[in-house]
């Protein structure tokens, strides 16, 4: 899959099937779409295409008013999307720069612009709920409007539904927040992970019996937060048992940086810079400031515990 930042340039646009949308976690309902996408691309022997955006729309608007708490949990960084997005067979995906002057494209601008001249779409699938444009004016009836004076196919994609339920991202985002990985699973199609490569941190786990490998967390609002049992893939042949604190570490660090900790058992390995996926098997409990070291190490002790206890029974 070849991915480009922003629109490509001329030597490698060609005609396209696309869809446009944020894809955050790329769940089954996303899947649904996608497919939908190849089938027309090779019926009309033209490239399968993703238009995605970062920042998240909402998250851009959010930070401009200051209150990034408006913006939505995100379920997947940039890194695993993509990688998601290759394994459904999508060819080209574009990630479009979310920033003042692309939303301030009027909807004719946006057709013109970017789905005519840009993009050469030949096919579009979008979602019921689809806007585009300035202070998203542009609806369905304009774009199928716009599809037949400019030559391209509008197909709309109704919602995915299981067990009487629509799949969505915020389907998904609540599951997590709950720590039901099962019924996040099952909306996803795969296991919850996020994959990231291993940085140099503090160093402050080895120093009080916990060493962890460390994963920065581009943005500010991960879809779930706490301490939680996981399992590390990237380090063995088979994955390997661990505990991993996710979120901001109030009692060490008042930076607001968010970060993935996770301490692998019985493993000292060295491992920095590989890059590594964490499945979240459980939620132990949510993120505490400690008044003290001392009862920030016992209470990774017991969450250590608690996670053995899990591999234990897990393993019989």
């Amino acid at each position: 899959m070849k991915v480009f930042r922003g629109l490509p340039p001329s030597t490698s646009r060609a005609p396209c099937a696309l869809t446009i949308g944020n894809f955050d976690g790329v769940h089954r309902g996303h899947q649904a779409l996608l497919k939908r996408v190849r089938e027309a691309a090779t019926y009309l022997q033209c490239v399968p295409t993703v238009m995605t955006f970062e920042p998240h729309p909402r998250e851009f608007f959010a930070q401009l008013t200051g209150n990034l708490l408006k913006a939505p949990t995100r379920i997947a960084g940039l890194r695993d999307k993509l990688q998601s997005l290759s394994q459904t067979g999508i060819e080209h995906t574009i990630v479009e720069h979310f920033n003042l002057p692309f939303s301030s494209l009027s909807p004719q601008e946006f057709i013109e612009k970017i789905l005519v001249k840009g993009l050469q779409v030949k096919w579009l699938m979008v979602g019921e709920d689809f806007r585009y444009g300035a202070k998203r004016a542009g609806d369905l009836i304009m774009l199928k409007e716009a599809g037949e004076k400019y030559g391209f196919q509008v197909e709309v994609l109704p919602p995915v539904i299981q067990d009487d339920d629509v799949i969505s991202s915020s389907a998904v985002r609540a599951a997590l927040a709950k720590g039901d990985f099962s019924h996040a699973e099952q909306l996803l199609g795969h296991p919850y992970e996020i994959s990231g490569r291993v940085i140099h941190g503090k160093k402050l786990g080895r120093t009080i019996g916990f060493p962890t490998l460390n994963m920065r967390i581009a943005h500010k609002r991960p879809a779930l937060s706490g301490i939680f049992i996981v399992q590390v893939h990237g380090l063995a042949n088979s994955p390997l048992p661990a505990v991993a604190s996710l979120g901001a570490r109030p009692t060490v660090d008042d930076s607001g940086r968010i970060l993935l900790e996770t301490h692998v058992f019985d493993y000292a390995g060295d491992c920095y810079g590989k890059l590594l996926r964490i499945e979240f098997l459980k939620k132990i409990r949510d993120e505490e400031k400690y008044s003290d070291l001392a009862t920030l190490t016992q209470a990774i002790a017991q969450d250590a515990s608690q996670a053995r206890t899990y591999f234990d029974s897990y393993n019989q």
